[in-house]
Order: C-alpha cells, then structure tokens, then sequence
C-alpha cells in the first residue's frame, strides 16, 4: 500500500493525463516511459523513481519543485485552478479530435468521381497540418461544418460551394495558429502560413 503522498502524486499524474485527452500509450511515447511502467505507477504497484517521475511530469507539461511548507496552500488553491482549466481543454481536445476523425473518414470515403477539385485534393494535406496544433486550440464549430459540408456533398454532388467555403476556413485558421493567432483571430486576414505547405513552390 502506497503512502498518501505517493498516491496524491499518482492520482494527480493519472488525472492530469485524463484532463489533457492523453492515453497511456500516447503518454509514453512522449515520456519515453514504458506503458506498463506508467500504468503501475498510476495504480501505485511499483514505486515512484524520480527520474520516471521527471519525464512523466514534463510529457504533462507539469514541472517539479520544492515549496515551503507555509506556501502549500496558496499553490494547491492556484493548482486547483489550472487543473479545472485543464480538464475543460482535455474535453475540448477529445471533441476535436474526434470531429478531425470524422473529417478525415468523410473525405476517404469520397467515391473518385467527387474526390477531384483543389479544395479536396489539399484538404487531406490541410487535416495533417491541423493534427500538429494543440487539439485545444483548434475551432470545432469549423471543423464540424467542413465535416457537414463534405457529407453534404456525398448526398448531392453539385454542393461543391460548401466544402469550399469550408476549405478555405480551414486554411484560414491553420493559418491564424501557424501565426501564433488563437482560433477566435482565424477570420482576420493572415499570410498563408507557407512553413506548413507548398504554395509558394511555383514562385521559383
């Protein structure tokens, strides 16, 4: 049985990893920690060594520290705070990545015959550029409409004006994020975030 410091850390680990949408597998690629290794470490079966706590804590974006004794309260009551903002983006971060899931397997099930046009040969390139922001950062209204739009156009192949106004939200918020702009700035005008794609390459 674990002592109650250990599985404070545990839970507070385990909860973090929840929060940010993040599975165990996915939690060990970036800690470079085994999967197994974290999931005993999170059901308290095997003791807490520093150095797996360390990279587990930076893979969660947490940072390790000692804090006088008198200041426990005041950063457990600033802690609380940052948790419950995380676990808000932890949800939003699952819906985002499920409506880029629906997105994506709307597209590939495109039969030939619709799949052909600029707006939906670059929309798979513009899907993968997407998947490289924090999920929590990204519009899900956006999104949710190209996914709409592209299922739209199954149901009636002359609605090609919806995915293209949605490609091109798409790309604007790409954009606004490769521009270090949040997703509320993505209706602005922004230089096209040419880091990210080939657009420029006909320039010479």
């Amino acid at each position: 049985m674990m002592s109650a410091p250990i599985e404070h850390i545990a839970r507070s680990l385990r909860n973090t990893r929840h929060a940010k949408g993040l599975s165990q597998r996915e939690l060990s690629v970036n800690s470079v920690v085994p999967q197994g290794h974290i999931s005993r470490i999170e059901n308290g079966a095997v003791d807490l060594r520093v150095s797996s706590l360390v990279a587990i804590a930076r893979a969660l974006d947490l940072e390790l520290m000692l804090v006088p004794r008198g200041s426990v309260a005041a950063v457990r009551s600033i802690s609380a705070g940052v948790e419950t903002a995380a676990t808000h983006d932890g949800a939003t971060a699952r819906r985002v990545r499920r409506e880029l899931a629906r997105l994506q397997d709307a597209v590939h099930h495109l039969p030939a015959s619709l799949s052909s046009g600029t707006e939906l040969t670059e929309l798979g390139r513009l899907l993968r550029d997407l998947r490289r922001f924090r999920p929590a950062s990204l519009d899900l209204p956006t999104i949710r409409r190209a996914t709409q739009a592209v299922k739209a156009l199954m149901r009636d192949p002359h609605s090609r004006d919806g995915v293209r106004r949605s490609f091109l939200q798409l790309r604007r918020l790409r954009d606004a994020l490769a521009h270090g702009r949040t997703a509320g700035d993505s209706a602005l005008s922004v230089r096209p975030a040419y880091t990210l794609d080939d657009d420029n390459d006909d320039d010479g």
